[in-house]
């Protein structure tokens, strides 16, 4: 599943003491664009843009903000280009439960509280869990206790063979639709974390031939892939969207993404709302 370009990126990205320029063709030749291209967008010239990738020119901070902005790059790494140019970070970094951040806390706690009786939960960058509502633990039984130690990475706990995978009725399915949302969130970043992680969840093993029976949903012309999971109430089946705060300033909230399951299907519902009811 794996793209030798994504380990290239990812074991190319430039050090903390590495000059701006080495920063921005990083991130230049990671988004595929030639000079020519990102002088256009960022609205500069193709010698200037030259002098200042290697080095024989320094950027405004403006421009490295412009230039950050027209290469999509996250926060996180736009802090690392401001600091390789010689400016100040410009976005804050903080804890959850740092007192600034309580609206958006608030925020995150009644979006998955008002969605029970149905699954949701919060994850950081690398899927680490962050929070989740009363229906997640549900679901989780049988899991192995190393699984659920924290920090709890919820893709490893997903497909691992001592996690929820076994109970996963259309789990190659599932497995490859988690794979590729990996591989995109690699192909945006360029994080070396989560290349390992996607490289670690591809080496699992997949169900045996002839297992896994063929279940509605997913097929050709769906518009979903579903998670369709064995449990004591019966099969279960989700669809899941995902909620990101829009147009963050703080590095914390824009890798923070909170993953809310639907049912698929009026059995679902029902039996989830028996769940609940019954504690």
């Amino acid at each position: 599943m794996s793209s030798p370009s994504f380990h290239t990126a990812a074991a190319a990205r430039p050090g903390v003491r590495d000059p701006f320029g080495a920063h921005l063709r990083h991130w230049r030749q990671h988004r595929r664009m030639s000079q020519l291209d990102l002088a256009q967008e960022a609205e500069v010239s193709t010698r200037h843009l030259s002098c200042v990738e290697t080095g024989r020119a320094a950027p405004s901070r403006e421009m490295v903000l412009r230039l950050a902005e027209r290469l999509q790059v996250p926060l996180r790494e736009r802090n690392a280009l401001l600091v390789a140019a010689g400016y100040a970070p410009m976005y804050r970094q903080r804890a959850l439960d740092d007192p600034a951040l309580a609206a958006a806390r608030q925020a995150v706690e009644l979006v998955l509280k008002g969605h029970e009786p149905y699954p949701a939960l919060a994850v950081d960058r690398h899927w680490q869990l962050v929070a989740h509502n009363a229906t997640v633990p549900m679901l989780l039984a049988g899991a192995a206790p190393h699984l659920l130690a924290p920090p709890v990475n919820v893709l490893r706990l997903s497909l691992h063979p001592e996690g929820v995978a076994p109970r996963i009725a259309n789990l190659a399915q599932w497995r490859e639709h988690l794979l590729m949302r990996l591989q995109q969130q690699v192909a945006a970043t360029a994080d070396a974390a989560l290349q390992a992680l996607h490289d670690e969840l591809a080496a699992y093993p997949v169900a045996q031939p002839g297992r896994e029976a063929a279940l509605p949903g997913g097929e050709p012309g769906s518009v979903v892939v579903p998670l369709q999971l064995r449990t004591p109430a019966g099969l279960l089946s989700f669809i899941s969207t995902t909620t990101v705060f829009g147009t963050p300033v703080d590095v914390t909230l824009q890798e923070l993404a909170v993953e809310s399951f639907f049912p698929a299907d009026a059995a679902t519902a029902e039996a989830l709302r028996a769940l609940a009811a019954a504690g």
